[in-house]
């Protein structure tokens, strides 16, 4: 249909193309070759790209298109049954379509399996491998531990840049027997072996300290600190989304010009990717 709307729309425009030149009048359709080279070249070429998607038909009574790739993204449009998508892209286990009106949106693996990609035969997705987390864009973890006899805390998120270099953002609490510790820390993570199922890191960050004394055991006020932090680590991939994540830092706290502390912090938890 599209290429027959745009020959006829060529074709149109060469009826009524005239140019004069000294032999006399004739009829010489120069735009009109052009539109047809024009089309010769980049019509093909994205034809092939439309054919290479694959196309599913919903067999449920509706599929929710999100707005992102995740649960938390708001729900914007509906495909009802019988209705067809393609698929543009997948991230690990969500799928970027576009309807049939052009609407695209972001649908999860549970529910694109309720398509048909065959009369009469449910579509199947490979599940999400060690390759998807190397690919990954973002991931989201939670640590527990020790800092310096204290019971520790860390919530993160993290920004994959290449296959070998990630940052992150954390937040950690330390609650100790006289104090209460709150650290924001802005970390570089560099991988030598990413394509390993158990991937060792080195890590390099800074951030702020800040001690709050508990009840009236210390007398002293609050004081926050800058800090660096040196540290080592591995991942070890688990399965689909979740990664178990361990490591062990050096952290220095400028408490002063002439006096800086010195903390021993290591951890452990889950992370999941998309």
């Amino acid at each position: 249909m599209r290429e027959n709307q745009l020959r006829l729309a060529v074709r149109n425009y060469c009826r009524y193309e005239r140019v004069t030149n000294s032999a006399g009048n004739f009829y010489l359709p120069r735009f009109c070759l052009l539109c047809l080279l024009a089309t010769a070249l980049f019509y093909p070429q994205a034809s092939r790209a439309d054919e290479e998607l694959i196309r599913l038909q919903v067999d449920e009574p509706y599929i929710e298109l999100h707005t992102g790739p995740g649960r938390g993204f708001p729900v914007f449009h509906v495909v009802e049954r019988h209705d067809w998508i393609d698929i543009l892209k997948r991230r690990t286990d969500w799928f970027r379509v576009r309807t049939e009106d052009g609407k695209e949106g972001w649908a999860y693996i549970e529910q694109m399996e309720l398509t048909l990609a065959l009369p009469g035969k449910r579509t199947e997705f490979a599940q999400v491998k060690q390759e998807d987390f190397l690919q990954r864009d973002y991931e989201f973890g939670a640590m527990a531990g020790d800092f310096e006899g204290a019971a520790l805390m860390t919530v993160y998120t993290g920004l994959n840049m290449s296959r070998n270099l990630s940052a992150e953002l954390a937040l950690s609490q330390a609650s100790g027997t006289f104090t209460n510790s709150l650290m924001l820390s802005a970390n570089v993570l560099s991988s030598p072996f990413p394509h390993w199922r158990v991937s060792p890191f080195i890590s390099l960050g800074g951030g702020v300290l800040r001690n709050e004394p508990k009840g009236t055991f210390v007398q002293s006020a609050e004081t926050d600190d800058a800090t660096a932090s040196a540290g080592l680590g591995f991942r070890a991939y688990l399965t689909r989304r979740f990664v178990f994540r361990a490591e062990v830092k050096e952290v220095v706290a400028f408490l002063n010009e002439d006096n800086n502390g010195e903390f021993v912090e290591w951890k452990f938890g889950f992370s999941f990717f998309f």
